[in-house]
């Protein structure tokens, strides 16, 4: 047959998620995909069941009512932003707008799994740099870029390290990169972060930066696929030129609509998990497993070594409780366990207190 994907396509490896289901265990502790353990808020899923009398409707094109309600939660430019299914969308639109054939887009070696797929869909090619001791490291990026660079994916929070470097490093980047390169700041776990805009000051102060959010984490609506982002006007113009005119339904802009404007259940979540994630660590490393300080939703265990990470999964998976082993992102050795409500987050130590033997 002479019928054939791209250039690029069968390059791309399938993207896997978190583990749900656990043979023998009915409802499995799921620490395995960063979701709030507190679901959506209370006036976020009255939204959902009075949306139910919409279904008939086709929704807006512009997400008018969305975009304001993300721009006065976050004192931001509405005519900045734009929303996609899932930030991952957002991120996908600046590929196919930005990058091609000859074109280079860089992430850092323990960056999201999808920036190569974005890459790649595009017909581009990604480039992998390396961090220093799970941090983002400014310079080995600069060090990267060339004259095909266009696009620099950047995660902050780091996932799944949790570990994130300051605002005056990302503005420094910002400044030194060539002149046709777009930087993007992934701000998935951002509302974890204490004192972080997410990189909004920096969008607005400069025409080459992007930042985009989610409604999956704190907001507890990962099932939706909700995301936006915030861009100079003129790369918004751009993306919403890919953008499908009707990629948001009527009920998942009402949700989103009610789940930002529901701070005091959003600042709950954010401070439950900074108090349950300082817990969890202190924990981990009490028991002679490395764990750096996280700003996220999550920690990283990092056990001695692939064989002893691999043991205590399959223990965890034995007490009905799923993590995410790592070694896809860089570390064979590593857990990442989701930071879930206080019955939760005991349990999983308990677990893995038995297994080390210091129960």
């Amino acid at each position: 047959m002479s019928i054939t994907p791209q250039p690029g396509i069968m390059d791309i490896a399938l993207y896997v998620g978190g583990q749900s289901k656990l043979e023998g265990h009915a409802s499995p502790l799921k620490l395995s995909s960063n979701e709030n353990p507190y679901g959506p808020s209370p006036q976020a899923l009255s939204a959902l069941q009075r949306s139910a009398a919409t279904l008939h409707r086709y929704p807006s094109t512009d997400h008018a009512e969305l975009r304001a309600a993300i721009a006065r939660v976050h004192d931001l430019d509405a005519d900045r932003i734009i929303c996609g299914v899932g930030s991952d969308e957002v991120l996908q639109f600046i590929a196919q707008c930005y990058a091609g054939p000859g074109d280079e887009v860089i992430h850092t070696e323990h960056g999201f799994a999808m920036y190569p797929i974005l890459a790649r869909a595009a017909g581009a090619t990604p480039i992998e740099v390396a961090e220093r001791e799970r941090r983002v490291d400014v310079d080995a990026i600069l060090a990267a870029c060339t004259e095909a660079t266009r696009i620099i994916y950047l995660t902050n929070p780091g996932n799944p390290t949790g570990t994130m470097i300051p605002l005056s490093e990302i503005a420094r980047l910002a400044d030194a990169i060539p002149d046709q390169v777009i930087l993007v700041l992934d701000g998935a776990y951002v509302e974890f972060a204490e004192g972080y805009d997410g990189g909004a000051s920096l969008v607005e102060a400069r025409g080459n930066v992007v930042m985009t959010r989610t409604f999956s984490k704190i907001h507890g609506l990962g099932g939706l696929r909700i995301g936006w982002g915030y861009a100079p006007r003129e790369i918004v113009d751009v993306l919403n030129r890919v953008r499908q005119p009707f990629n948001l339904s009527n009920t998942q802009l009402a949700v989103a609509e009610a789940a930002i404007r529901d701070t005091g259940f959003t600042e709950h979540c954010r401070a439950e998990n900074a108090r349950l994630r300082v817990w969890m660590r202190e924990r981990l490393l009490a028991l002679g497993i490395a764990c750096d300080e996280s700003h996220a939703n999550y920690v990283l265990a990092r056990f001695a070594d692939e064989a002893e990470a691999a043991a205590c999964d399959a223990a965890l998976r034995e007490e009905g409780i799923l993590v995410r082993r790592v070694g896809g992102y860089g570390f064979p050795e590593g857990l990442r366990i989701t930071v879930g409500d206080e019955p939760g987050c005991k349990r999983v130590i308990d677990a893995i207190a038995r297994f080390r033997g210091a129960a």
